[in-house]
C-alpha cells in the first residue's frame, strides 16, 4: 500500500528533529520552550473543569503542579531544595525570590506541594492569555497592572487580609524584569511596603544561576538548580521608616546564597563536562 503525502512528510519530520536537536542548539532552545509552553497550555484546556468546582481557590495549583512538573525531565532540569523547613510552615508570609527566566515557575512546582497554600503576584497581562490566563485565574493569582503602581500597592494590600485569615503564602519577584546575568538586581518596593503595613514575615528564596541557559546565544542544555529558602525574616516591629533598610538587608542576604549556589552549580557542571 503506498504512503500519502502527509504520513510521508510526518516520517520525514520525524526522522529531521532528532538530528536538528543534536546539531543546532537554536532549534533545540526553541523546541524546549515551545515544550514547555504547549504542555502549560495544554494542561489548562484539561483542567479548566476541576478548576471550576472550587474557583479562586489557590489549592487549585497544587493540582496544576502536580500534572506540570514532568516539563522540567523533558527538558532536562534537576531541582535541587534546600531549607525545606522554611517553606513547609502553615503561615501567611511573604517569599520573595530572584528571576532570571520563566522557568523559575517550573522550580516553584516542584516545592508547591511543600508550602501547600500559595499564590503569585503576575502582572495582570497574563490574564488575557487565553485558557492558561482563565486557569491562572481560577488558580487564585493575584494580577496587577505593571504601570500604575498606586493600584497595584492597593490591590497587594486587599490580598493581604486574605492571605492572612487563610493562611496562604505569596510569591513575589521583587526584581520585577527576569535577568540571567550572573547578580540579583535591584528591588522594588512594593512586596515590602505590603510586608511590613500588614506584619507579615518575609522568606527569601534563591535560585542558583541558570548556566545552562542564554537568551543571546538561544542555548538551552541541560541543567542542575538549586533553590534554597533562608530563614523567616520577620517584620512585625518594623515600620515604613525600615523599608530602604530591610530591602538592602533581604537583597544582601539572597546575594550571598546566590554567588554560593551558583559557584556550586557551575563547578558540578564543568566536573561532569570533563
Amino acid at each position: 500500500m503506498t504512503a500519502s503525502y502527509p504520513e510521508i512528510i510526518l516520517a520525514v519530520c520525524l526522522l529531521i528533529l532528532p538530528i536538528l536537536y543534536e546539531s543546532s542548539h537554536v532549534f533545540r532552545y526553541y523546541l524546549k520552550f515551545f515544550v514547555y509552553y504547549s504542555i502549560g497550555m495544554i494542561n489548562s484546556v484539561i483542567l479548566l473543569p476541576v478548576f471550576c468546582c472550587r474557583p479562586r481557590d489557590v489549592r487549585n495549583l497544587l493540582v496544576a503542579s502536580d500534572f506540570c512538573r514532568i516539563v522540567s525531565t523533558l527538558v532536562g532540569l534537576r531541582w535541587t531544595i534546600r531549607g525545606k523547613e522554611n517553606l513547609e510552615k502553615k503561615q501567611a508570609c511573604i517569599i520573595l525570590s530572584n528571576h532570571q527566566s520563566s522557568l523559575d515557575v517550573l522550580g516553584i512546582m516542584e516545592i508547591w506541594r511543600l508550602m501547600d497554600k500559595c499564590t503569585v503576584i503576575a502582572k495582570r497581562e497574563l490574564l488575557f492569555a487565553g485558557p492558561f490566563g482563565l486557569a491562572s485565574y481560577l488558580c487564585g493569582l493575584i494580577f496587577i497592572p505593571r504601570i500604575q503602581t498606586d493600584k497595584a500597592k492597593n490591590i497587594m494590600n486587599e490580598a493581604a487580609n486574605r492571605l492572612k485569615s487563610d493562611k496562604i503564602k505569596l510569591w513575589v519577584f521583587p526584581e520585577g524584569t527576569r535577568r540571567n546575568d550572573g547578580k540579583i538586581h535591584s528591588f522594588k518596593k512594593g512586596a515590602f511596603h505590603m510586608a511590613i503595613t500588614n506584619k507579615l514575615p518575609i522568606v527569601p528564596v534563591v535560585y542558583s544561576r541558570y548556566y545552562f541557559l542564554d537568551k543571546t546565544t538561544k542555548y538551552f542544555g541541560s541543567g542542575n538548580v538549586t533553590i534554597t529558602a533562608l530563614p523567616q525574616i520577620e517584620t512585625k516591629d518594623l515600620s515604613l521608616d525600615d523599608l530602604d533598610e530591610l530591602m538592602e538587608r533581604v537583597r544582601n542576604l539572597m546575594s550571598a546564597t546566590y554567588y554560593v549556589t551558583s559557584k556550586e552549580g557551575l563547578s558540578s557542571a564543568n566536573q561532569k563536562a570533563t
